[in-house]
């Protein structure tokens, strides 16, 4: 397990009772969308559970977004104690890279920080999974520099596509404004497997290639390292890795709009708030209990989950409707 993923589950359950069963989460950082971390529960009955109305036993497989990984992590954390039978592994892929997986039947449900795209739509068809979108909260995506960066302050969006679309330049600071330093500007970016690159791509970059001097992973620590680490680093991951890191790098305002939970709730962080969802394989909700069970446990949590890792929570009735066309598909 990584020091990051370390400190994040401590944070977590400072926030929250820890629960009487055992949990095993395991993580193995990797820079690519076939080897990513992974979140997993085996944990055996414990006597502590037994008061519990319905004990089940199974499987459940989900991969996708690092985004949304650590609203899931803290759900498995909590699903733990309430079915310590149910085995729940849970991949961080990226977007593109969990959807890979759905699409190859591979597993349960797909964690997303953006919309299904019409072709891995129409791969699912190909393959015969019908699936279902389900909404979780929303994020701020958070452009960060190092804390020693005290020029790069408020962005505007065309100062940002200046920064990061690619024109063939070596760019410095001083491209961007004049009065700033004349350095190299160094790039930091989810790799291209992540719905953060993305969403990034389209409300940003409008489509155009972004600088191809970037360091590119899909594991956000690593980002959060590498702009942490340089003066003139620049970088953008979901804000609940910049409010876990916020000792480490300073937040950039975006249009004069700083992410916060009520500015991201509020639409005014645009155009970088975005929700946050899950995809599940109709057939599996229909068909494997336990898949069933954990989504729902998801959904009823996901709130209290979002909030306590640095998301926001949807607003109480889109949890409740997602709740009423997961039990339709059962």
């Amino acid at each position: 397990m990584t020091e990051a993923n370390e400190m994040k589950k401590w944070k977590y359950l400072t926030m929250t009772a820890v629960m009487g069963s055992a949990l095993m989460l395991g993580a193995c950082g990797s820079d690519s969308a076939q080897n990513g971390n992974n979140a997993e529960t085996n944990a055996p009955a414990s006597s502590g559970q037994e008061a519990a109305d319905e004990k089940l036993q199974g499987s459940v497989a989900g991969d996708g977004s690092s985004t949304v990984a650590p609203i899931i992590e803290a759900v498995v954390e909590e699903y733990a104690g309430a079915q310590p039978d149910v085995k729940v592994s849970v991949g961080v892929s990226g977007t593109g890279g969990g959807f890979e997986k759905f699409i190859a039947g591979e597993t349960d449900f797909s964690n997303a920080s953006r919309n299904i795209k019409d072709e891995e739509k129409a791969k699912l068809e190909e393959a015969g999974i019908d699936f279902t979108e389900l909404a979780l909260a929303y994020d701020g995506l958070s452009v960060v520099v190092n804390p020693e960066n005290d020029w790069a302050k408020d962005l505007t969006v065309e100062q940002l596509q200046k920064i990061w679309i690619e024109d063939g330049k070596e760019k410095k600071w001083s491209d961007i404004d004049p009065s700033w330093p004349d350095e190299k500007i160094v790039y930091y970016s989810p790799g291209t497997d992540s719905g953060t690159y993305d969403y990034f791509d389209e409300v940003i970059l409008d489509g155009a290639d972004l600088v191809s001097s970037a360091t590119l992973s899909e594991d956000d620590n690593m980002l959060v390292q590498g702009v942490s680490g340089d003066k003139n680093a620049i970088g953008f991951f979901g804000y609940a890795y910049y409010l876990e890191n916020k000792d480490k790098l300073n937040i950039v305002k975006v249009n004069g709009v700083e992410p916060t939970n009520e500015t991201i709730e509020a639409g005014e962080y645009s155009p970088l708030s975005r929700p946050l969802f899950t995809y599940v394989k109709n057939s599996a909700m229909k068909d494997n209990e336990a898949a069933y069970d954990f989504v729902k446990f998801t959904l009823e949590n996901a709130g209290d989950m979002a909030e306590a890792v640095g998301y926001v929570r949807l607003p109480a009735e889109e949890y409740t409707e997602g709740l009423k066309t997961l039990e339709g598909l059962k």
